[in-house]
């Protein structure tokens, strides 16, 4: 009875956590969205937020003992904390700049891009399902992109950055966690706060910081609350993410990223009346296929790995 009652209560623990990261992954993007669409708050400036807000989030949880911190060489992460304001601030400028559905699907972009930059720099092998996979979900961005009626030549420019750089700031953590020997929250403890400095000195070059349209500028009360609800909940957007890969399996993960993956872009066009065409809507479907043939043939190829490591005497 007791074990019963074990799992059950680990079993809530799990769905809470992930009804949790359902919540706040979509109310990141329309929060967001709705900060750029009705207050008109500077890109960076919001980056910044979130940085600093992540970060003392982060002090917060090692001081609450959720992790350990572990002393890393700053020289080791100058580069990573630079792709990780890239990263965040071109996608947040992609989706200042189009509709959801165009932000979401070229997000997607991010699977092939990190395929292409892990063969080419590091000569890493990938079976044929999986370069396959690529095609359907290339095809599905370009017929989103191409039939899209608010098309953005510079929101596609941001898009096609945001993924670049993303790509490259995903390859780079995987090997400075190996490299350093740290997860994922110890790495983002050290640069959020590096990251934070670095938008700190970008911010005056690019975006007013006093007066209209600055950070300090005279915001009303109700957009200076958006903007600090819309950190508070990035902060909760990466912790969520961290505490599901321990406490699920990479098909749970996977899975339910598919399920936001939908609601998000059904979302948009509800919230905020961006039209949708017949072959906008083909695009999204070929995107999704691609995406779930990837997620498929990827864990198989990790599970025969596995049982394989398994059967060796």
């Amino acid at each position: 009875m007791a074990s019963l009652t074990d799992r059950m209560r680990g079993n809530g623990r799990i769905a809470a956590g992930l009804l949790l990261n359902l919540l706040v992954s979509i109310c990141i993007v329309f929060l967001n969205k709705w900060i750029y669409v009705h207050h008109g708050f500077p890109n960076l400036s919001l980056t910044l937020v979130h940085f600093v807000v992540t970060w003392l989030g982060l002090y917060i949880c090692q001081k609450l003992d959720i992790f350990a911190p572990k002393s890393l060489p700053p020289s080791k992460l100058v580069l990573l904390a630079l792709s990780f304001c890239g990263f965040v601030v071109f996608t947040n400028l992609s989706l200042q700049n189009n509709t959801i559905g165009t932000y979401q699907l070229a997000k997607a972009m991010t699977t092939p891009v990190i395929i292409v930059i892990q063969t080419l720099c590091y000569k890493k092998t990938f079976s044929t399902k999986i370069q396959l996979t690529l095609i359907p979900i290339t095809l599905g961005v370009i017929l989103n992109s191409y039939y899209d009626v608010k098309f953005n030549f510079l929101g596609m420019v941001f898009a096609a950055l945001g993924v670049l750089v993303t790509s490259l700031y995903q390859v780079w953590v995987g090997a400075k966690q190996h490299e350093l020997q740290v997860n994922s929250m110890q790495l983002l403890y050290y640069q959020a706060p590096m990251s934070s400095a670095m938008l700190l000195v970008a911010v005056p070059f690019f975006e007013p910081v006093f007066g209209e349209g600055g950070i300090f500028g005279p915001w009303s009360v109700s957009a200076l609350l958006m903007v600090l609800l819309s950190g508070v909940i990035a902060f909760m957007v990466n912790l969520s993410i961290y505490w599901i890969i321990g406490n699920t399996s990479p098909v749970t993960y996977n899975m339910f990223g598919h399920f936001k993956f939908c609601i998000t872009l059904f979302g948009g066009y509800v919230l905020f009346k961006d039209p949708l065409s017949i072959n906008q809507g083909l695009g999204m479907l070929c995107t999704l296929f691609g995406i779930l043939a990837y997620t498929h043939f990827k864990l198989s190829e990790q599970e025969g790995s596995k049982s394989k490591l398994v059967q060796r005497p």
